[in-house]
């Protein structure tokens, strides 16, 4: 008996505690909205012990009776002072429901932001650009957030710059609730400005001359965190580092400096690449790659790579020395032998390429000096119709010049694809070559938002040549264009003129643009309509093809996946064509 008594109360007891878990309260809001009512709610007590396990009659009241005095202090940080909240409360199936009801009432404003820089850096652009962005508007209900927002940037950007002592003689909000009034004044002291002192490099592979030429500032110069941060981009860029930091000292008040300490660890030697894929352009494609990433401890590199696809079959062997600023700057020797197809000419030669990668403001330029030997391969017809081959072999000396426009904060030897670049190249017998001949190319790739989800793709390139007996210029000096990155109704440079035999040959001369209007979708996707239009030809003023077409894009982090389909419509009788495109995103 005793022990079916125990048992019972157990049970109960057992019960009792699974009630007592399975109590919660539900939490409405009403009479705000957004982020107001995203801060009645992290205010609430009742809102954050709505899920506790130990809930019950007594703790509840004690939460709804805090609940309105939170809920009006939730909304004093946008102006609000003479707010009023109501709760109800209702049992529900063992909880409670309840409703907070707030009433914002009419907001403080701003009558008067009264923002003052003093002391050796009052004029700095910096700190104006800043004020003259302020979020405090006099005549606009009172924001705390804004307030502290505009104190914090002030700050942060006077230190950044170098005044690291910068105070605040006078901050202060004043708020007059009775005539629901508010009066900001923020006066910044920036104090002195501090300047680089000695930069430490402690590592013990590299000469010090070379990582002293990734530094982005010189010993005297202001100090700007800014640049730190991009000679931390620069040497973890550089690639001969597996770890590198670069950290400022502790302060020397007297002389106003900052030294700086730099410390990196030995990246693995060697580093090997296998690639491979589908596009459209090379159908099936590999890749293999290998780099001795320090041949020495003056930082040069050896690159090796083999590529295999339909239009092109290679390996190349890349020799480079960092030059002057080897962020940005180098001189490379390239030799490449292989199989080139571009419309219906097969070549195959060596190339052998030194080159000088320079900066000059904004834009880099590259000084190089082509040697080919190469052999064009046309197919044709003989007498009678029987096949018969056209070859025809080059010793060509090209020397050259191009010239790319780098985005702000570039970092690296290579430009991108895409923006603005122009090159121009040619030749002369004088040099020893076959043929005489000048050739410019200018193109330029560009996005821009135009507002809300939509943005706007132009692409546009225009290409000529002068030459004295075209039929000995070799076909990698010939335009040709068609493909995922041109005239999207055609295959890859399927547009050329062409000769007696029906071949495509390449042109003199190349026009092409593209028009493309894309627009954000969820997850990621992008959906995108164009009109392309271009052609490779002899003469100005000879058709050009157009093509329309709409595509589906995949964002990743630093590069878009697309599929389009294109139809022509110089020639509506074509088929439309698949392409497959990868396009990094700047």
């Amino acid at each position: 008996m005793h022990r079916l008594r125990l048992l019972t109360i157990l049970a109960a007891s057992w019960l009792a505690s699974i009630t007592a878990t399975a109590q919660s309260i539900d939490v409405e809001i009403a009479g705000v909205e957004g982020a107001l009512r995203d801060n009645v709610a992290a205010f609430l007590s009742v809102k954050r012990y709505a899920g506790a396990a130990d809930l019950d009659q007594d703790r509840v009241d004690r939460l709804i009776l805090r609940a309105q005095h939170e809920a009006t202090d939730a909304l004093r940080p946008f102006g609000y002072y003479d707010a009023h909240a109501e709760t109800t409360v209702t049992t529900v199936d063992g909880g409670w429901k309840v409703l907070v009801t707030v009433t914002p009432g009419d907001p403080v404003l701003l009558q008067e932001a009264e923002i003052a820089i003093t002391g050796p850096g009052r004029d700095e652009d910096f700190l104006r650009e800043v004020i003259d962005n302020s979020p405090l508007r006099p005549g606009e209900r009172l924001s705390h957030a804004d307030y502290d927002r505009l104190k914090s940037d002030l700050q942060r950007v006077a230190a950044s710059h170098g005044y690291l002592d910068a105070s605040w003689p006078r901050a202060e909000l004043r708020v007059d609730v009775a005539s629901r009034q508010a009066h900001a004044f923020l006066t910044l002291d920036t104090g002195e400005r501090y300047r680089f002192g000695e930069t430490v490099i402690e590592q013990d592979f590299l000469d010090p001359r070379l990582v002293n030429r990734y530094l982005r500032y010189k010993e005297g110069d202001w100090y700007d965190a800014i640049l730190l941060l991009r000679t931390q981009f620069a040497l973890d860029d550089s690639d001969y580092f597996s770890v590198v930091e670069v950290l400022p000292e502790q302060r020397d008040r007297t002389a106003k400096t900052i030294s700086v300490r730099i410390s990196g660890e030995k990246n693995d030697r060697y580093r090997y690449k296998v690639g491979g894929g589908y596009a459209t352009d090379t159908e099936w494609r590999l890749l293999l790659g290998w780099t001795n990433r320090q041949l020495n401890r003056r930082g040069h590199r050896l690159w090796a790579q083999a590529k295999y696809s339909a239009p092109e079959k290679s390996l190349s062997l890349d020799y480079i020395i960092p030059w002057e600023d080897p962020a940005l700057e180098k001189l490379a020797f390239n030799l490449v032998a292989g199989q080139t197809t571009r419309g219906d000419v097969d070549t195959k030669g060596i190339t052998f390429r030194p080159s000088l990668t320079q900066v000059r403001g904004r834009w880099q330029r590259v000084l190089f000096v082509n040697t080919d030997y190469t052999r064009d391969t046309v197919p044709g017809a003989g007498v009678d119709g029987a096949a018969s081959v056209s070859d025809n072999r080059n010793f060509l000396l090209v020397p050259g010049i191009s010239f790319a426009l780098l985005p702000p904060g570039f970092l690296g030897t290579g430009a991108a694809d895409r923006g603005l670049n122009a090159e121009l190249l040619g030749s002369a017998s004088a040099l020893g070559s076959d043929s005489n001949f000048v050739r410019a190319v200018v193109k330029d790739d560009h996005r821009f938002d135009i507002g809300g989800p939509w943005h706007l793709v132009l692409r546009g390139e225009i290409g000529t040549s002068a030459v004295g007996d075209f039929e000995e210029l070799p076909s990698q000096y010939r335009f040709f264009t068609g493909g995922d990155r041109s005239v999207r109704g055609y295959s890859y440079e399927e547009l050329s003129p062409v000769d007696d035999s029906g071949n495509k040959i390449g042109g003199r001369h190349l026009l092409v643009g593209s028009v493309e209007i894309e627009h954000d979708l969820p997850r990621n996707f992008v959906v995108a309509a164009f009109i392309d239009a271009g052609n490779a030809f002899n003469q100005f003023g000879d058709p050009l093809e157009y093509s329309v077409g709409i595509g589906v894009r995949y964002k990743l982090p630093f590069l878009m996946l697309g599929i389009d389909v294109a139809q022509s419509i110089s020639e509506p009788g074509r088929s439309p064509r698949l392409h497959m495109n990868f396009t990094p995103i700047l």
